[in-house]
């Protein structure tokens, strides 16, 4: 089943591309036609590596990693926040700060800084502060919040990107590219889409198409938490089952193990008799034969069956 059609994208305006003046050649592959010199997107190409693209994620989320989205622009920023939020990946829509991918663990100092603030913010230490110490502190709190707040749950580095606009994030793909993170973007006509490893051809700046494309992409994302949710459900009932089969294997061994005993226990036993002679018969048989007898005779009888 298709995500989108062309129609959508139609409507969307996604096939608008910049002038024809501004293009870049390695663009030629997706551009279908010039209309008062305007170049227009071939949305069939659009629509095969919208498909792609949204496959490839959606397998990056259902392996259990992370995907960072990146939308700096101001048309961008607010559609990005508020689809990606949904779905609990991060995402950077202020400025992009230098070396958060190649440079992760000072990052992480940051947001381990803002979350060191807030647990001072519940101590007497923050109460004894004064005025203008208290309100340095909830700046600086801020100030993190509006840049870092959004990848505070990212203990480690993504493992793939998504970018609205190459040209405006190209740091973030130059530092995803030297690290090898698969990269996913909207490339517009003036873009190189061989900068990317998933190009999908379209406007990056229009406010509907940016919606329509990462709607899309965030969909996919969500379809790749629920069948990796499924997945780890389904392995828990077949470890649960597992775990019932060797109790109730080891529940007939048991019983094996007390019917034989049981059996035993109800099998007769031999016992041995002791019988005592009394004098007169001891002498008599000492008569008849000469010999003095043992007093006492052992015999081997059948104990009877409990029952």
């Amino acid at each position: 089943m298709a995500r989108t059609n062309f129609n959508d994208l139609l409507e969307a305006g996604v096939h608008f591309g910049h002038l024809k003046r501004k293009w870049n050649p390695n663009m030629a592959p997706y551009i279908f036609m010039e209309r008062n010199g305007i170049h227009i997107i071939d949305l069939y190409k659009t629509v095969a590596k919208l498909e792609e693209a949204s496959s490839a994620i959606k397998q990056i989320v259902k392996s259990g990693k992370k995907v960072l989205f990146v939308a700096t622009k101001k048309q961008a920023k607010d559609i990005v926040a508020n689809h990606v939020k949904k779905v609990g990946m991060p995402y950077v829509t202020e400025r992009w700060p230098g070396g958060m991918l190649t440079n992760f663990a000072t990052i992480r100092k940051a947001v381990r800084k803002m979350a060191s603030i807030d647990k001072m913010m519940t101590t007497d230490t923050y109460k004894n502060l004064s005025k203008r110490e208290r309100l340095q502190v909830q700046r600086e709190r801020a100030k993190l919040e509006k840049q870092l707040g959004s990848i505070a749950d990212l203990n480690r580095l993504p493992s793939a990107i998504f970018v609205v606009d190459i040209l405006k994030e190209h740091i973030a793909i130059a530092e995803a590219r030297k690290l090898n993170i698969p990269t996913f973007a909207i490339v517009d006509t003036n873009s190189d889409p061989q900068k990317v490893d998933f190009p999908i051809p379209g406007n990056d700046d229009a406010s509907k198409s940016i919606d329509l494309i990462v709607g899309i992409m965030v969909k996919a994302v969500e379809e790749g938490l629920v069948e990796r949710k499924l997945d780890r459900d389904k392995k828990v009932q077949e470890e649960k089952e597992e775990q019932e089969e060797i109790a109730k294997a080891k529940a007939e061994a048991i019983k094996k193990i007390e019917e034989k005993v049981d059996a035993e226990v109800e099998k007769p036993k031999i016992i041995t008799k002791v019988k005592v002679k009394s004098d007169e018969e001891v002498k008599s048989e000492e008569k008849k034969t000469g010999k003095r007898p043992r007093k006492t005779i052992a015999k081997a009888v059948k104990k009877p069956t409990d029952k």
